[in-house]
């Protein structure tokens, strides 16, 4: 469990065919972006037409894994060598990245039409979308500092540019108060790899975990690399920058970001702290600390939000909070809660992932079918706009952590973990976490369910702007139901490793 990867010599290296499986998941949709920079899609079908052979693709290499177990390979550039590793963990991020990545692009396609953005910087947010994507695909199969880096990087430059395509003042300060987080994060980054490189002299995973030993540049190199990925994680209290960011950018934008970007730098930190400091049972619950703020701050932050966006962005930031209290769960327990809190977060991460990128959407569709973009200004709209409603209250399940939903399955598994563990103050976190969840969303409901208000004027939106963030939030809630598939999956690779 605490190997998190099997980083050995033992697994089976990858073969020519899955060696071509993965460069397409890792540069199918960049190659894709690049061709509809020029030619931009003007049907939903045809981006789903043409991202079949990466979904295809990426389901080979689960099911190969599934078969064969773990799978590695180097990568000589010079003297560098970088080194990637295929386990179960890696395929089914993948998984959940290009299906969040081929629903916010097919959405995008009614979204630009519907709210007539200009053609040349909505063009742009193909290529960008298929970096994002490359740059996340890096991060999940990585297993050195230095491909960490690059993924990060390229994830987090294509991030800044999608935040600041709209090309509005606001849209332009938000960006680059982003792109000011992101570079003191690379900052601290590349300090923590510094610090490593020369104390140990290797930088891939498997080398630092067996020769870094517990001491004062050990500890130092990850506070240093923990901090960057915090700030670009946007965990409390490192949070200022996400609200802005979201408030300004594209809808297609947000729910990537949200789903996925700040995503990546909490499966990095877990990994990190997993391989180089096990033992730090402290730290671990300073980190289960931070969470706990995090859910509640943000939870208080989302309920006092006027504005639709601005409520969806600080779910976020509480939403994130759960999975920070893996560490402490993790860290210094027993076998048992280790496992019960490995499978919590987890599912939690996936859950979020599809839940969010599908309220995002239907905040989108609720605000360019009425011109409103306050909760207040809502009244009315249950009759006129019932799926997008139906998306938001469904994706709102998960998050609420509502049964059936992956969301209620992973708080389960969490509960479990901490009860085991005799860790009480988590379970109370979890208690009251949810409860302002609830509150939170409920007023979105409060208000689009009041008939009083005088009628709206609503405009018509392409269909399949209602249907794709409607099968995201049924994706969330159907992962709540066959949550042991994945579950199982991911605990015989550990097995395994």
């Amino acid at each position: 469990m605490n190997d998190l990867a099997a980083l050995g010599d033992e697994a089976l290296k990858l073969t020519p065919s899955l060696w071509a499986a993965v460069w397409l998941v890792l540069g199918g949709p960049l190659l894709l972006g690049l061709v509809a920079l020029y030619w931009p899609p003007r049907r939903m079908l045809t981006v789903v037409a043409a991202y079949l052979p990466v979904m295809a693709a990426t389901g080979w290499l689960i099911v190969t894994v599934a078969a064969s177990g773990p799978r590695h390979a180097s990568l000589a550039l010079g003297e560098l060598t970088l080194t990637w590793y295929l386990d179960g963990l890696a395929t089914l991020l993948m998984l959940l990245t290009q299906t969040v990545l081929l629903a916010s692009a097919v959405f995008a396609v009614g979204y630009c039409r519907a709210a007539e953005l200009p053609s040349r910087p909505a063009a742009w947010l193909w290529p960008l979308l298929g970096g994002l994507s490359s740059g996340l695909t890096l991060i999940w199969i990585a297993a050195d500092l230095l491909s960490l880096y690059v993924g990060l990087e390229l994830m987090g430059l294509c991030a800044v540019a999608l935040m600041l395509l709209p090309g509005e003042a606001d849209a332009l300060a938000a960006g680059m108060r982003y792109l000011l987080y992101a570079l003191v994060g690379s900052l601290a980054w590349l300090l923590g790899v510094s610090l490593l490189l020369g104390a140990w002299g290797r930088l891939d995973l498997a080398g630092l975990a067996a020769v870094a030993e517990p001491g004062t540049v050990t500890t130092i190199a990850v506070a240093l690399l923990s901090a960057g990925l915090l700030l670009k994680a946007s965990i409390f209290p490192l949070h200022a920058w996400l609200a802005p960011v979201h408030g300004a950018a594209w809808i297609p934008v947000s729910a990537v970001h949200a789903a996925l970007v700040i995503k990546a730098s909490f499966v990095i930190l877990l990994k990190l702290w997993l391989l180089l400091v096990p033992g730090q049972v402290v730290a671990a619950w300073g980190l289960g600390g931070l969470g706990s703020l995090a859910v509640l701050w943000g939870g208080l932050l989302a309920w006092r939000a006027s504005g639709l966006k601005a409520l969806v962005a600080y779910s976020t930031v509480g939403q994130l909070g759960y999975l920070m209290l893996a560490f402490p769960l993790l860290i210094g327990t027993s076998d048992a809660v280790a496992t019960l809190a490995w499978r919590g977060t987890w599912l939690h991460l996936a859950g979020h992932a599809l839940a969010k990128a599908a309220m995002f959407m239907a905040v989108g569709s609720l605000v360019l079918a009425t011109g409103r973009s306050k909760l207040s200004e809502l009244a009315g709209t249950s009759r006129r706009l019932p799926l997008p409603l139906l998306t938001f209250g469904l994706a709102a399940v998960t998050l609420m952590g509502l049964p059936p939903s992956a969301g209620f399955t992973a708080k389960w598994l969490l509960l479990q973990a901490a009860m085991q563990g005799q860790q009480w103050i988590w379970i109370l976190v979890l208690v009251l976490g949810t409860m302002l969840t609830a509150a939170y969303l409920f007023r979105m409901f409060r208000h689009s369910f009041d008939e009083q208000a005088p009628p709206l004027t609503y405009r018509r939106l392409p269909p399949g702007m209602d249907l794709v963030p409607l099968l995201l939030a049924l994706a969330a809630l159907a992962l709540g139901l066959v949550a042991d598939l994945p579950l199982n999956f991911l605990s015989a690779q550990g097995a395994s490793s």
